[in-house]
């Protein structure tokens, strides 16, 4: 089975094809302004935080207006929606072609397919310093108040991640029901800090032992901890 990945650059790249551009230039016009205003409030959100980041910050780093800001997305809230939700319905999406893919072979799906086929459309995005940003954005959404946290992230993936756990029990039917949720949980807080490129493993290991850009060895690692896990008795 060919799992689906992140597509790098996904969401700029659907813009550009959407304003008919031709060729990997920006299209001219307000789809670049609200592109770069999302960019900026990526980089800052993810590294300050909601409450820690001004509009005004992110209109100096985007080079526009906090009017214009408000024009095309309302509020803070609704600027921080909009970027949190345009690179999360795409991963929830692959998750869900995976799934699909896994459903139609013949017989009980293995728990490693199931596991690989949630974690792989979230691993490209440490691919570029973007992505990266929003893996450390997602991270940090579960340390958000709940009035921000609770609606996006049922918005963004509670569909997906409950057609996971029903997955997951199929690949393990004598698992009970309450398990398999805690699992699932436990896999997704898995994933937020192996990926968020919080450098601890830089600072445990020994020099030269762990490279952080070997995504390969970075999925076999937390795709066998998690399978682990989910075979436990």
């Amino acid at each position: 089975m060919k799992l689906v990945s992140g597509r790098r650059g996904a969401p700029a790249a659907q813009t550009r094809r959407k304003a008919g551009q031709k060729g990997p230039g920006r299209p001219e016009g307000t789809s670049v302004v609200r592109d770069d205003i999302l960019d900026a409030a990526e980089e800052l959100f993810s590294n300050l935080g909601y409450a820690g980041t001004t509009l005004r910050e992110i209109a100096d780093q985007a080079k526009v207006t906090q009017a214009l800001i408000n024009y095309y997305f309302g509020s803070k809230y609704g600027l921080y929606e909009a970027v949190f939700m345009r690179r999360s319905q795409i991963i929830s999406q692959q998750r869900l072609e995976n799934l699909a893919q896994l459903q139609a072979k013949p017989g009980r799906p293995k728990v490693r397919d199931v596991v690989q086929a949630f974690l792989m459309p979230t691993l490209a995005f440490r691919a570029t310093p973007e992505g990266r940003s929003f893996l450390r954005l997602q991270a940090r959404l579960h340390t958000e108040p709940p009035q921000i946290s609770y609606k996006l992230r049922t918005d963004a993936y509670g569909n997906s991640t409950r057609l996971y756990v029903d997955a997951v029990r199929k690949a393990l039917p004598n698992l009970p029901e309450l398990d398999a949720y805690w699992r699932v949980t436990l896999m997704v807080g898995t994933y937020l800090y192996a990926f968020s490129d919080t450098h601890r493993m830089e600072e445990m290991a020994p020099p030269g032992l762990y490279d952080p850009d070997d995504t390969d060895s970075l999925i076999d690692q937390v795709t066998r901890f998690v399978t682990g896990g989910m075979q436990a008795p």
